[in-house]
């Protein structure tokens, strides 16, 4: 085990993570409109500029740019001065899937190749790793406090990291670092930002994962604004692109990763329902005892229904053996394309509410469910 691990998260207007929820909006439009829609869409933002590009089967016509402009909107960009906004030039370049991918794909099998990972542990109440789980609860209250005017003066975009000490039976122990990045109208004081930051945002979020800690600002090392003062984020600042969050997507790094994104692709896509499907089972596995550690490990080639590989890790921490783990795991979902999609109900538009504070570890998703 480790001595230290550490995680990071962004917020809902980081750069990235705006394309993220552009494509998963464009997905959850298709299926709301046609549950057997296709779907693989791209997003690039930069200055003033959003292109959409990729491609998608549906029988509905979908109004693409439209989808694009309420997200940026939902998501706080409303102020041309910032380089990016609602009003932002969009450009689209999205045309229907390939038929050589589709034979394949409507008979049930993966619509492309691929490995696939699953992870839980014991750490807390979500089943997740604690790093990653503290910096997405830090953004998640960064965003609300900045769309209640809870802090009134914060802009869009963010970033939190934190690094949690472990003991030597490899149990969460205390907060020793963290860092955010966070734009703010310049006319407020780094002071002030600071002392609202830790009073509310990061006081709370402490708290709620590691309640026994005593909290004092000069035991932790806080570092906001690293490089000083931080005025306009997003798309101005930093060009971003659909699928480039994929550990903050999981598991911050303490799961590994088989490199395929999940959003803006169709649950036909195995890097999303298969990933979906491995972090369900990892999750019932230490649910039920079975282990306090566990990674699942899946692969698949395009057009076939079942995977080629199959595996289970426990990282020594099994109470049984892992083939008797495996057998399990088998026994609670069939690991075939189509039975993950219908098991887990992945045909309904739940997917624009991914993209943000990561895929897993959220009670209101069917693969968090424990059965």
């Amino acid at each position: 085990m480790f001595d230290q691990f550490t995680s990071e998260s962004v917020a809902a207007g980081h750069p990235d993570k705006i394309c993220d929820q552009i494509s998963d909006s464009i997905i959850d439009a298709c299926l709301a409109a046609d549950p057997k829609s296709r779907v693989a869409v791209e997003t690039l933002v930069t200055t003033n500029k959003v292109v959409l590009a990729g491609e998608v089967t549906c029988s509905t016509q979908i109004d693409f740019a439209k989808i694009a402009r309420q997200t940026i909107k939902r998501l706080g960009y409303v102020n041309p001065d910032w380089g990016f906004s609602d009003q932002s030039d969009i450009e689209v370049y999205i045309h229907e899937q390939s038929p050589d991918i589709a034979v394949g794909v409507d008979d049930g099998g993966a619509g492309d190749q691929g490995i696939m990972f699953g992870y839980a542990c014991n750490e807390t109440p979500e089943l997740m790793p604690m790093p990653i789980m503290m910096a997405h609860q830090l953004m998640r209250s960064l965003d609300k406090a900045r769309e209640t005017n809870l802090i009134s003066y914060l802009r869009p975009d963010g970033k939190a990291q934190v690094v949690i000490d472990y003991d030597k039976k490899g149990q969460p122990q205390k907060v020793s670092t963290i860092i955010m990045a966070v734009p703010y109208d310049p006319k407020i004081s780094k002071k002030q930002l600071d002392n609202d930051l830790w009073e509310k945002i990061i006081v709370p979020a402490v708290k709620k994962y590691l309640p026994k800690q005593v909290l004092i600002k000069d035991d932790i090392k806080l570092i906001i604004n690293g490089t000083g003062a931080w005025e306009i984020g997003g798309p101005a600042s930093d060009t971003g692109v659909t699928g480039r969050k994929i550990i903050v997507d999981t598991y911050g790094g303490m799961g590994r990763h088989g490199g395929g994104c999940f959003s803006g692709k169709d649950p036909s896509k195995v890097d999303r329902s298969a990933a979906y499907a491995c972090r369900f089972l990892a999750k019932n596995i230490v649910a039920h005892g079975l282990a306090s550690r566990c990674e699942l490990r899946v692969g698949y080639v395009i057009g076939q229904a079942q995977p080629v590989s199959f595996n289970v890790e426990t990282f020594s921490t099994g109470k049984v053996s892992e083939q008797e783990i495996k057998e399990y795991a088998l026994s609670l979902l069939d690991m075939s394309v189509k039975n993950i999609i219908k098991k887990l109900d992945l045909r309904k538009p739940v997917f624009a509410k991914t993209a943000a504070y990561g895929h897993f570890g959220r009670e209101e998703f069917s693969w968090e469910k424990i059965v």
